[in-house]
């Protein structure tokens, strides 16, 4: 997995293309016969001691509703939720530094709680915060991205936006993973990318951003670093018929669409929720 940065800098090893941190992604344009792009910046974006993650709402959510941050089941502070293992309702005073479109940090913003944690069919972290989106928007003008609640398609240009590094990489969706094995974790309709989104440790937990909605579809989280077989940093694709394929240096996200459906009036979590299929405890 994209490890948290200072797992990476223990090992000095880099998840992603084995690259330094400097050697960031090139950003390319559509042709000049595309239709305007949504704006993808670091408004909203935030930084975690150690990932990266991002201030969300549902489509339904209101201004009013205590604000969410979504980051990786990886980058919960207990440690990874063991396979199996779901998280809800967790005590957290979890701070994260908010960054305005520049990436410049404009404010600490901070949980109350871990709303849903896991690393069983997905590998999300979803806190809730102690501001409201308002308070956001009115402290420090910056609003705050919505997740799709609509599967994404192969071809897909998007943008993963990591507020750890500030760094920006540009792709496109390549195609989406049966089950996506990794140690003792396995995941189930992953995101693929394409090669240039070579992402590295301390990326863990950034939004990946469809370009031509600029809403949320998946949270970057692993790639397969050396060309190992389904092992911890370097997963594995498996297809229904159990064939195992590994493509060394190519990086992958979990999809957010199904995120919506589980979440009622004020932001609350209801997993019993009709359409809600996320993994309950």
């Amino acid at each position: 997995m994209n490890k948290p940065l200072l797992a990476a800098l223990a090992t000095l090893v880099i998840t992603g293309a084995g690259m330094a941190p400097a050697a960031a992604a090139t950003q390319t344009s559509g042709a000049a016969s595309a239709p305007a792009l949504a704006a993808v910046d670091f408004a909203g974006t935030v930084a975690l001691s150690n990932c990266s993650g991002s201030v969300v709402r549902l489509p339904a959510s209101a201004d009013s509703d205590p604000a969410l941050v979504l980051s990786n089941g990886h980058c919960l502070e207990t440690g990874f939720p063991a396979p199996g293992k779901v998280v809800v309702g967790q005590s957290s005073s979890r701070t994260f530094g908010l960054l305005n479109s520049a990436g410049t940090q404009v404010a600490t913003l901070r949980a109350n709680k871990v709303v849903y944690s896991t690393m069983t069919d997905t590998d999300v972290t979803i806190y809730q915060l102690t501001s409201t989106y308002a308070q956001i928007k009115n402290s420090y003008g910056i609003n705050a991205l919505t997740l799709s609640d609509t599967h994404p398609v192969a071809g897909t240009a998007i943008k993963v936006v990591s507020g750890y590094w500030k760094r920006i990489y540009s792709c496109t969706i390549d195609g989406f993973v049966y089950r996506l094995k990794e140690g003792d974790w396995t995941w189930k309709d992953s995101v693929r990318y394409t090669s240039a989104c070579n992402t590295i440790g301390g990326t863990s937990g950034s939004p990946v951003v469809d370009t031509a909605t600029g809403k949320v579809v998946a949270v970057n989280n692993t790639g397969n670093e050396s060309g190992g077989r389904c092992t911890v940093n370097n997963p594995c694709e498996v297809d229904a018929n159990g064939t195992v394929t590994v493509r060394q240096g190519i990086n992958y996200a979990e999809q957010t669409y199904q995120i919506p459906a589980c979440f009622g009036t004020g932001n609350q979590l209801d997993l019993n929720r009709s359409g809600c299929v996320l993994p309950k405890p």
